[in-house]
């Protein structure tokens, strides 16, 4: 591309490479591409026949074990000690989705918060969470039940 007047100054190329139309055609891609993009689905379309069914049976709650501040411990609300406690345990670990809640006061000595997650453990259940209450303030957490296989990590 000649530059200049045509008159008093020579004719001249100019060395800088135009930006702005390369700008605008990558914003045009850009556009063309996130409006297109939600539109492509991979999932295949299938009709799926209708039958007559019964619902399949839910998972059993969980057993909730409390263990009272002074180291009682309740069953589902009916209280027992570790003896049968761990007889009880057993029975549970029978079905394999068995999971067993532990709901200690604040004030419990780790030690029968221990002896009872060793009972549990004993007992052959595999699925034993806490049950906490959340701090005032703060969002409800998603909270799963845990492995007494595996527990958690110490920071």
């Amino acid at each position: 591309m000649a530059l200049g007047d045509g008159l008093s100054q020579p004719a001249s190329s100019s060395a800088d490479i135009n930006i702005v139309p390369l700008v605008d055609v990558i914003l045009v891609l850009l556009v063309i591409f996130i409006v297109t993009a939600p539109l492509i689905s991979q999932a295949v379309k299938v009709q799926l026949p209708q039958a007559a069914s019964i619902p399949s049976a839910t998972a059993k709650p969980p057993v909730v074990i409390a263990i009272t501040a002074d180291g009682a411990l309740h069953w589902d609300g009916a209280p027992l000690d570790l003896i049968r406690f761990e007889a009880r345990a057993r029975e549970l670990a029978i079905h394999p989705d068995a999971e067993l809640h532990i709901e200690a006061d604040r004030a419990v000595p780790y030690d029968a918060v221990a002896q009872t997650m060793a009972a549990a453990a004993r007992s052959g259940i595999e699925r034993i969470g806490f049950v906490l209450a959340p701090q005032a303030g703060s969002p409800p957490a998603n909270t799963t039940a845990r492995d007494a296989n595996h527990p958690p990590a110490m920071p």
